[in-house]
């Protein structure tokens, strides 16, 4: 998350609206207005995704726009970029651009403003699947990004299998992990809840039919000792509880699924 709110970029008509030629020339010199190219100027703030965006003539889209916005996205490294039906693309960066467009009509205030998060989400289903939009309209629907009325708009303009996902989708997942977990499991027709209370325990990522606790550790790193031991503890009191417990870290998750898969099966089968 770039942490930047409000408007970034602007054409220099658009400054020219409130500010005077002269009022331009001296925010650039103080350095809190840069040029991105010809006709086109950022705020000291912009961050690189934006400007990059910006320098090939639209905005963030689709996965990098989520992620420009907090939202959990499925690791996609490569820049998406938001072109309107009247936009230019442009070089930039000195090389062979590898920007990854968007052309899609949309209402925004200005050629560099950011899709409305229903239509990123929107975006992500049409170019990244169900699995990379089903995480992200989880994560928005965590952080009150989305309300009823886009996930109405998504309804109507998403197939038949983007709005099975919209309705199966919850705001109570704290990661996209955990998502991805219920979302891979539910043909299994079992149970699954997210961010469970449980006695003795605390809160747990995912309860499976009341009894089976699944942990997914993050990108970040879970090794340290203190951190081993409280994990110890709590595996302990959930076992005094008679909870099992299964733990996957990012990788596994995303990288090797068909062991989890198989190890959380095989648990429940021996239930």
């Amino acid at each position: 998350m770039c942490g930047t709110d409000g408007d970034q970029v602007w054409t220099y008509r658009a400054l020219r609206e409130t500010m005077t030629r002269r009022e331009i020339e001296h925010r650039m010199r103080l350095g809190s207005l840069a040029r991105v190219r010809r006709g086109v100027y950022a705020g000291a703030q912009a961050c690189a995704p934006v400007l990059a965006a910006a320098a090939h003539g639209g905005a963030l889209g689709c996965e990098s726009a989520a992620r420009h916005l907090g939202l959990w996205v499925l690791g996609d490294p490569e820049m998406h970029v938001w072109m309107h039906a009247d936009r230019h693309q442009y070089s930039h960066d000195g090389r062979a651009c590898t920007c990854v467009v968007h052309w899609d009509e949309g209402d925004a205030p200005s050629p560099f403003a950011l899709p409305a998060v229903p239509r990123i989400l929107l975006q992500i289903f049409r170019c990244r699947g169900g699995e990379h939009f089903f995480v992200a309209l989880e994560s928005a629907r965590r952080k009150g990004a989305i309300d009823a009325g886009g996930l109405r708009w998504l309804r109507k303009v998403l197939s038949a299998k983007g709005r099975d996902l919209v309705v199966f989708s919850r705001g109570d997942s704290d990661s996209g992990l955990e998502s991805l977990v219920r979302l891979r499991l539910r043909a299994y027709g079992w149970t699954v809840r997210t961010q469970a209370q449980i006695i003795g325990t605390g809160q747990v990522d995912l309860l499976i039919d009341g009894w089976l606790i699944v942990e997914t550790d993050g990108r970040e790193n879970h090794e340290g000792p203190s951190r081993r031991h409280k994990d110890l503890v709590r595996d302990a009191n959930a076992a005094l509880w008679g909870h099992a417990t299964l733990r996957f870290d990012y990788a596994m998750v995303v990288h090797d699924w068909d062991l989890v898969e198989r190890a959380v099966v095989a648990t429940i089968r021996r239930a």
